[in-house]
């Protein structure tokens, strides 16, 4: 059985698809690990939602520095004068994310979002507030509202070096891409851990049918917490060696249920503010199936936003009520949020390989013996 498992996860990690080179780690569901039974969109990532793109910027340099920034833009056009309606959840509020209180207030996003390193926060809004102000027709504003989250990095990074400058927003947004999302180890997910093992940038997607009318659900995660890690609802505790031990350095990186996730939800379904929180408190759902309990030193946050046409606040007039989703409707949206919320997670593990930073080494999540206990519970897919 471990020959067949090892066997597949070889072949699988040369295959991944077309941006992904010899050797890499493959995602969840190509690895054979299928989450819930929605159908995915043709990318099974976040940008599966039309007009949103995901950019990301790394800052790796010497043996201390792991960091990065990672933008998501909304839409295409103008995102002070076409915002999108958007809702904030707070599941546990150990964290800085900047711009949380209009967001709450009003129900709309005016700029993208960026996520990065905690002490890097304040750089990094001053940054998209600078290159936002600075685009054509933003010569007279005089507010703007940057949302900016963060998960802690500071056992990989010298997170007090604060190394995110104004070129790393820039090129994070300017490189952002409607057709693939980098996974892993990258931008803002650099220098992160889960559960003990490397963390970092995962997405996914689930499309789901309400009234005739095919509607998308995309999440990306900043994966950096900890608890008793779950795999499609297979414990791993007693499965999986301690990673402390695979560790090297002066420090062994915490695997215990401090720590935080920034999650992203986008949908092309017309929800109101009030339909995007209820939406966003779902993806907890999927959170919580990875084994986490959410600790006192946990932030985790959720921004959820919805790209439909027909709910942008154009140049200040609100779109008709008229447009909005029942909320009877929703049901299906629910499923989707936790199906793509737990697969993300997943993938921003099994992407992730082993990294050797300021305070020591994390080891990437043991693929081989991930898969052989799925495959002995029969939750591994042929």
């Amino acid at each position: 059985m471990k020959v067949t498992v090892l066997a597949m996860l070889m072949l699988l990690a040369s295959s991944v698809g077309a941006p992904a080179q010899a050797g890499e780690r493959p995602r969840a569901r190509e690895a054979g690990v299928v989450i819930g039974s929605l159908p995915t969109g043709a990318r099974n990532a976040l940008v599966d939602v039309p007009g949103v793109a995901v950019g990301h910027a790394s800052v790796r340099q010497g043996k201390d520095i792991r960091t990065g920034v990672t933008a998501i833009l909304p839409h295409g056009g103008d995102w002070y004068r076409e915002r999108v309606p958007a809702a904030i959840h707070v599941a546990n509020g150990y964290g800085k994310l900047l711009g949380v209180t209009q967001v709450v207030e009003l129900g709309e996003l005016e700029t993208p979002i960026l996520l990065t390193g905690t002490l890097s926060v304040w750089k990094a809004a001053d940054a998209l507030v600078a290159w936002q102000l600075a685009r054509p027709g933003m010569q007279q504003v005089r507010s703007l509202n940057p949302v900016v989250g963060e998960t802690n990095d500071g056992f990989l990074n010298d997170i007090r070096a604060r190394p995110v400058t104004a070129a790393h927003v820039r090129q994070a947004l300017a490189t952002a891409r409607t057709d693939n999302v980098e996974e892993g180890s990258v931008g803002a997910g650099t220098g992160t851990v889960a559960f003990g093992w490397k963390g970092g940038i995962g997405t996914s997607s689930r499309v789901v049918e309400i009234e005739g009318v095919r509607h998308t659900v995309g999440v990306l995660v900043q994966s950096n917490y900890g608890g008793d890690l779950v795999v499609a609802g297979v414990p791993m505790r007693g499965v999986l060696p301690d990673p402390a031990v695979l560790a090297r350095g002066p420090e062994q990186a915490p695997a215990s249920g401090d720590g935080s996730i920034m999650t992203v939800l986008a949908t092309d379904a017309p929800l109101d503010a009030r339909q995007l929180e209820r939406l966003a408190k779902r993806t907890v759902t999927g959170l919580a199936r990875t084994g986490t309990s959410m600790s006192n030193g946990s932030g985790d946050y959720v921004i959820a936003f919805s790209t439909a046409d027909s709910m942008r606040r154009r140049n200040g007039q609100a779109p008709p009520s008229s447009q909005v989703l029942d909320n009877n409707a929703m049901d299906a949206l629910f499923v989707a949020a936790a199906e793509a919320s737990e697969e993300a997670i997943l993938n921003s593990l099994f992407r992730a390989d082993s990294m050797d930073g300021h305070r020591g080494r994390v080891p990437g999540l043991p693929l081989p013996a991930v898969l052989q206990a799925l495959e002995q519970h029969g939750r591994l897919a042929r």
